[in-house]
């Protein structure tokens, strides 16, 4: 009696039989967007750079980064890091510290002194750029690449706009700053510094486009019944005037007006200049606050005080009269009427920030809403070849969204100028946590960046923050969960029944042997980081 097939099956009939005809699903390798990438405001390509780190390819790493951002120190200092909240790994531990591993590849580049090259070819096409901050010079460095002339013009005496005039030494050293714009204009981008632009309408006639990237230089602000010795000062002033070497005389008690992170700044600031008491009053309470927590956390620290749910009402020579506040059902805050007084040899205002316009005042066609200039999907203005974006459009005032308008910008203006209208590529769909298969992640507690003692930061304007060293950065690095995006682990290739999964080679995947596949799934279930889709089988 003949056997059923079943019992006739042996070692390799898996390969002589070609099973892949009992399939009625098929798994197919997928790319899909971390949502560090996605989280992004620069639109880094994180995961992949973190791929190159974590290898020790540092300068491979750096270059990726590079494409996106061109101040990887800086940003590894001052960016608030979104992509770590919207890292999966704080689902599982806690974030991998992408901030500290970019500051580590911003700091190694300095100390190599690797460079940029200019690889394209001249397209003869002249751009200004107004501003000198993050945005323009990230412009100014994509337009570059892209084979443009690149003037930068700022009123300011140094370049670095906001980065070096509103964010304070301890938070971003000057020589790093000083170094990424150097490496800017070592591109061959000419940065032309106490040249105000009055006129964006004169300045079209010399240029073929213009990219407007004024920063929010104008502090606001508001009335505050005072007497005639009393001291009110901007926040940005400030900031600025200790930025140039100058810093104005405080005295020793120091009243902050306003609760977002500037008005951290300038309150830790004072007590650098040795202020005994540095007081942040607010009008509504910590957790409405606008401040990163950090910054409040890290200002707590170094012995500034706060005043939640107050305002001042009043300020005369060494006094400050402050109302409580409430919160009303929608959380709005209203006045009590109850009053109390603060001793302040000072106060600073830090209520907000606008962006001087002028320059577009004789653009008849660039329309200004809400303080800021109204701008198409393709970031021009009603003006054509005239351009807008970081602080002078509407956006959230970061360094990393300057940065982000800047390459968006350049890409915008590249294809205006060639007659060919830029088009962002599709997005891949989101790698979300519950595709992950974590069983495969060992645990690895997020490492630590270094900080000044307390003590120490009030006498200092160094550095708070400090950075990892090579091995740190490097197991950082590792903890990336590649979300989405195959990794080449060999899970698929090793758990497949039916040796259908075939090794393309370093760098080159996967690919699935359609002829032997059962579409048993074991692959899509096992994979760690989300990569494989199981379809239904085309009929």
């Amino acid at each position: 009696m003949k056997a059923p097939f079943a019992i006739t099956l042996r070692v390799g009939s898996s390969l002589a039989n070609k099973t892949g005809a009992w399939r009625t699903e098929r798994p197919v390798y997928v790319d899909r967007l971390p949502p560090c990438n996605d989280a992004c405001p620069a639109g880094e390509n994180v995961q992949r750079w973190l791929y190159h780190a974590e290898s020790g390819e540092y300068e491979t790493a750096w270059r990726e980064l590079m494409r996106d951002n061109p101040f990887p120190a800086v940003m590894g200092r001052v960016c608030y890091h979104p992509c770590q909240t919207a890292c999966n790994r704080g689902k599982l531990d806690e974030e991998v510290g992408i901030n500290a591993v970019e500051r580590f590849l911003g700091d190694e580049a300095i100390r190599r002194g690797w460079t940029v090259s200019v690889t394209a070819p001249p397209t003869g096409k002249r751009v200004l750029v107004v501003g000198a901050g993050p945005s323009g010079l990230a412009a100014a460095y994509h337009l570059r690449l892209l084979g443009h002339e690149v003037t930068v013009r700022d009123a300011a005496p140094r370049a670095g706009g906001m980065m070096r005039y509103g964010i304070p030494a301890y938070r971003l050293a000057r020589d790093v700053l000083d170094a990424e714009v150097d490496r800017i204009a070592a591109m061959g981008v000419t940065i032309e510094l106490s040249s105000p632009v009055p006129d964006a309408a004169a300045a079209l006639r010399d240029f073929d486009a213009v990219f407007l990237a004024v920063g929010a230089q104008l502090s606001r602000r508001t009335e505050i019944p005072a007497g005639d010795s009393a001291r009110i000062l901007d926040a940005l002033g400030v900031l600025r005037d200790v930025s140039e070497g100058e810093p104005p005389l405080l005295g020793r008690r120091v009243v902050v007006y306003g609760g977002g992170n500037t008005a951290m700044d300038v309150a830790r600031t004072a007590r650098r200049l040795g202020a005994t008491d540095a007081v942040v009053v607010y009008r509504r309470t910590r957790e409405r606050m606008p401040a990163q927590p950090f910054e409040v956390a890290e200002a707590e620290q170094e012995g500034v005080r706060m005043r939640w749910l107050s305002t001042i009402a009043a300020a005369d020579g060494g006094t400050v009269t402050v109302e409580r506040m409430r919160l009303d059902e929608t959380g709005f805050p209203r006045p009590t009427g109850e009053y109390e007084e603060l001793a302040a040899d000072s106060v600073v205002l830090a209520i907000g920030q606008d962006v001087d316009r002028s320059v577009v005042a004789t653009l008849p066609r660039v329309s200004v809403a809400d303080g800021v200039v109204q701008v198409g999907a393709d970031m021009m203005t009603g003006q054509p070849g005239v351009f807008a974006g970081g602080d002078m459009v509407p956006s959230p005032r970061t360094v990393t969204a300057a940065v982000g308008h800047g390459k968006q910008a350049a890409r915008y203006i590249d294809g205006w100028l060639r007659g060919e209208p830029y088009a962002p590529p599709p997005r891949h769909p989101l790698a979300t946590f519950e595709r992950l298969n974590t069983w495969y992640y060992s645990d690895a507690p997020a490492t630590v960046r270094p900080t000044l003692d307390a003590a120490r930061r009030v006498s200092t304007f160094a550095e708070v923050v400090g950075g990892l060293d090579e091995g740190s950065a490097l197991f950082e690095a590792r903890r990336c969960m590649s979300c989405g995006n195959c990794f080449e682990c060999d899970n698929c290739f090793g758990v497949c029944p039916d040796n259908a999964v075939v090794k393309l080679g370093p760098g080159e995947r996967y690919a699935i042997d359609l002829d032997f596949c059962k579409g048993c799934g074991i692959c899509v279930t096992e994979c760690p980081c989300g990569a494989i889709d199981l379809v239904p089988e085309e009929t």
